[in-house]
């Protein structure tokens, strides 16, 4: 009971072969992975710059009350 038999021996080495074996699969998807995220953060950096580029000091403008308009007769109905 301890111990596995043949065929789980027989299935983890098969499972082996095929994350590792080869032209070593599994390190080539953790190196597309990896070039991934650098991506991913090379484009997140980008989006921040021009944010920052544009933080420009608020502008204000001169504004002056308007005189109020002078009603006319034909506004006001009996």
């Amino acid at each position: 009971m301890g111990s596995l038999s043949i065929w789980h021996w027989m299935i983890v080495i098969v499972v082996v072969m095929l994350l590792f074996g080869g032209r070593g699969k599994l390190s080539n998807l953790m190196g597309d992975f990896a070039q991934g995220i650098k991506a991913f953060k090379k484009g997140m950096s980008e989006d921040d710059k021009p944010a920052e580029a544009k933080a420009d000091p608020a502008k204000s403008l001169d504004h002056q009350a308007a005189s109020p308009a002078p009603k006319s007769e034909t506004g006001q109905r009996a």
